[in-house]
């Protein structure tokens, strides 16, 4: 299990210290999410050192991630390292990428849930917008002092559609409707204007429904599949702005006839709405 001691022990970092392999490095912001448990095991598998930036808080939770989690004591065996650092605390995210040197971030972290948003507006467009915007300052200051490349992915989401009708690409106007989907278009400007300004490699990946097992039932693709795309999109010669989603659109009710339908069953005897 990915204890809370061990990852204490990372806290003060120094520049002087040497943290990556000799493989390529990652940094991951939101490892203990949804998206960035299988980014993190994809990454892995193709041999990277997957560092994470995790928030101190009194609800410890990495249970997506424990795994795959190595204690890094274990220095043979551990290539995933998780640190504390905060996407509203610039000098965390600056004095992280000083000793870890990765060679891409992905930037995944959020409040992203839609409602919650317009209970705690401020606190999202903190996170996901200037919280973006700090990572990308970090990392071109970083490049800039260091004289090195970083290639930097930011995660937006078909939220930011709100009511555009279908179908959406790349070149779609966005029309947020959220605070969090506001949010999410700032932090995908602030990548483009980075990318055109300082010709920093940065890539928005705008991303829609996917599921998985390691969460409910309210996306349709498999999050594997997805977070490959997020590594192909650091892979090319040239950054780019990408909409990953699948050919066609279902419902969540046509999952759950296919999904019963395979027991044979009907999953109005099964499933229960959470009228919230």
């Amino acid at each position: 299990m990915a204890s809370q001691d061990n990852v204490s022990r990372s806290k003060a970092p120094n520049a002087n210290d040497s943290h990556i392999a000799l493989t390529k490095g990652a940094l991951v912001t939101g490892i203990t999410g949804h998206d960035g448990s299988y980014l993190t095991k994809f990454l892995l598998r193709k041999g990277y050192q997957v560092h994470g930036l995790i928030r101190r808080s009194s609800n410890y939770n990495t249970q997506r991630i424990n795994h795959i989690y190595v204690d890094p004591h274990n220095a043979n065996k551990a290539r995933m390292k998780l640190h504390y650092a905060d996407l509203s605390d610039a000098s965390s995210l600056r004095r992280w990428l000083d000793v870890i040197k990765p060679d891409e971030v992905y930037n995944l972290a959020a409040q992203s849930h839609v409602d919650v948003s317009f209970e705690i507006p401020d606190y999202t467009a903190d996170v996901v917008a200037t919280g973006g915007l700090r990572l990308l300052e970090a990392v071109r200051s970083h490049m800039a002092d260091n004289g090195r490349n970083i290639k930097y992915y930011q995660a937006c989401s078909s939220e930011m559609f709100g009511s555009t009708p279908p179908p959406q690409s790349e070149t779609t106007p966005f029309h947020p409707r959220s605070p969090y989907d506001a949010s999410k278009c700032a932090a995908h400007w602030y990548t483009v204007n980075y990318r055109e300004e300082y010709g920093l490699y940065a890539c928005n990946r705008i991303l829609f429904n996917h599921e998985s097992p390691r969460r409910g039932v309210t996306r349709l693709g498999f999050a594997g599949d997805y977070m490959e795309a997020m590594w192909l999109m650091l892979q090319q010669e040239k950054p780019y702005d990408y909409v990953v989603a699948t050919e066609g659109s279902h419902t969540v009710e046509e999952f759950l006839e296919v999904s019963f339908g395979y027991l044979g069953l009907s999953w109005k005897n099964h499933v229960e709405f959470d009228k919230r």
